[in-house]
């Protein structure tokens, strides 16, 4: 996928760039980079459809993306991150958080949900993230490796979505289907970590409106959701379908034959060697059948007379002692051991080596009765769509986080995250049913990886796992109003004690870079893709 890459400022208009390239002049390196998403309306609601189809079943099979989790490293401190300039802050929709103060129940924000997506893999994943301030209430903002598939080339994640306030399969506000994604240059053609955030421009929600019975004919013109949910009906009621709608019309019948089979005594007129070949009057047939040398032990004697109250299990001959070779004997004792040979294993011996081998099996003769049975299943297949409702903007729905960049380290953060991974030491604290929280301030150096190209990662004493990737670190954060500034994102986990368990969350350094990204961003129109009818427009 081809990107689009701009020069930090933003204040040169394209055409400017694309003529100052063909007249050789030297241009700024670039510092961000977007991609588009669903590009239109008519991808737009594929991708609603494939996460809301049959009452969200895709949504309920996703879990939490993990691409690190089998990482539990300690993560190295040197000194505090640098600014690139003043600080600076966009307060959030709704005016203004006021200063912080303690408290001791915390109120969650309605802006945090998960995104949703298909990795490289094909599996359904989702991380934390949460609703930001932007000049047309339609963006999201979340961990650069939770839009950016590090698996498949840097390439966007596959049918990418938010669902603000998600709750096991329920979406109270909507499904938002991203338009077009933002990140830094670094991490989308380094990976690095440095710059591991995104920002998400999503269409406006979508709300299913419930079910609808259509005809065939509706269900084909209809564009969104829909599927063939079969109804039990009775054979009358099948014959009066097919009657008037044809044998290719919705009415349908399925017929399942089913064996019985038991034991019964033998025929008046029994001859042995036909009966052992093939089935005679009424399915019965004489079968022999391998026992145990006890079992065998125990069955009556076979009688001379065809009588027929003669007992249906007789003794047949054993076939003796079989010879065989040295492997074959090896395999049928693991066999038997393992309860799938019935016979006994013998060995001669010459000066105490075994020279021979045999296995001896013993039969019993069963005379059984196979009956069938036909049961016949009748159903109409009824044609359902789900019909649709603009959920209209994210910011207008739960309201968007402010935004804040170059600020002092050490100031008190609250996190809000899903976390849902085990711990290293295999314990499954959290879920990821529900969102949690953690409050503390960053910490005054930094943090390093050199496998994620990490130099200044803000770091924070946190438990949360990963599930928690993408969460919004929000400073001067208002429990009354439910806002704060998002000044980071939960981008690495570290184990910093070397106990198993994860006890560290780390952020990239929001600074001027960032803030010129997310400026981008938040100043791009997304629009509607429900039709007025409850349809998805084309």
């Amino acid at each position: 996928m081809k990107r689009i890459l701009l020069p930090a400022g933003g204040a040169v208009l394209a055409t400017g760039l694309l003529a100052a390239g063909l007249a050789g002049t030297a241009q700024a390196d670039p510092t961000s980079a977007t991609d588009p998403m669903a590009k239109n309306t008519a991808a737009a609601q594929s991708v609603a459809s494939f996460w809301a189809a049959s009452n969200n079943a895709a949504l309920k099979k996703a879990t939490e993306y993990q691409w690190d989790a089998k990482e539990l490293p300690k993560l190295n401190s040197k000194g505090a991150p640098s600014a690139d300039g003043k600080p600076g802050i966009a307060p959030p929709i709704g005016g203004e958080a006021p200063s912080t103060a303690k408290v001791k129940n915390i109120n969650l924000p309605k802006s945090i949900g998960k995104v949703f997506f298909v990795d490289g893999k094909g599996e359904y994943q989702w991380c934390s993230a949460t609703s930001i301030q932007s000049k047309y209430r339609n963006l999201v903002a979340t961990a650069g490796h939770c839009v950016y598939d590090a698996d498949n080339n840097g390439h966007v994640m596959d049918k990418w979505v938010f669902v603000p306030g998600y709750y096991q399969g329920k979406t109270p506000w909507g499904i938002y289907v991203g338009k077009q994604a933002w990140t830094h240059y670094d991490f989308d053609v380094y990976e690095d970590f440095d710059k591991d955030y995104a920002f998400v421009t999503v269409y406006n929600g979508i709300h299913y409106n419930g079910a609808k019975n259509v005809t065939a004919d509706e269900y084909a013109k209809f564009v969104g959701p829909k599927y063939i949910e079969p109804k039990t009906i009775t054979a009358d009621e099948y014959a009066a379908g097919v009657s008037k709608y044809g044998p290719a019309g919705p009415y349908k019948k399925e017929d399942k034959v089913s064996k019985t089979v038991e034991t019964v005594n033998p025929p008046a007129d029994r001859a042995d060697k036909k009966y052992l070949t093939e089935e005679g009057k009424g399915g019965i047939r004489l079968l022999a059948v391998e026992v145990t040398s006890y079992e065998y032990g125990k069955a009556p004697v076979a009688s001379s007379a065809y009588a027929n109250n003669e007992r249906y299990e007789s003794k047949s001959d054993a076939k003796g002692k079989t010879a065989i070779s040295k492997e074959e004997y090896e395999k049928l004792l693991k066999e038997k051991a393992a309860g799938n040979f019935l016979g006994e294993l013998t060995t001669v011996k010459q000066n105490g080596v075994d020279i021979e081998w045999y296995k001896t099996q013993y039969f019993i003769k069963k005379w059984v009765k196979t009956s069938t049975a036909v049961t016949s299943t009748y159903w109409v297949e009824q044609y359902v769509i789900e019909l649709s409702k603009d959920a209209g903007r994210l910011g207008d729905n739960v309201g968007g986080q402010g935004f804040a960049w170059n600020q002092k380290t050490g100031q008190p953060v609250y996190v809000f995250g899903y976390p849902a991974a085990a711990h290293g030491d295999g314990d499954k604290t959290f879920t990821g049913v529900t969102p949690k929280w953690c409050y503390g301030k960053t910490t005054a150096k930094t943090y390093v990886s050199a496998p994620k190209k990490v130099e200044e990662h803000v770091g924070l004493k946190c438990s949360m796992t990963p599930g928690a990737d993408g969460a919004p670190w929000l400073i001067k954060y208002s429990s009354a109003k439910r806002v704060g500034y998002v000044n980071g994102v939960t981008s690495l986990f570290g184990d910093q004690d070397g106990n198993g368990r994860y006890d560290l969350s780390t952020s990239p350094y929001f600074d001027g870079e960032t803030a010129d990204i997310y400026k981008k961003a938040a100043n791009v129109w997304s629009g509607k893709i429900v039709g007025p009818n409850g349809e998805l427009y084309k």
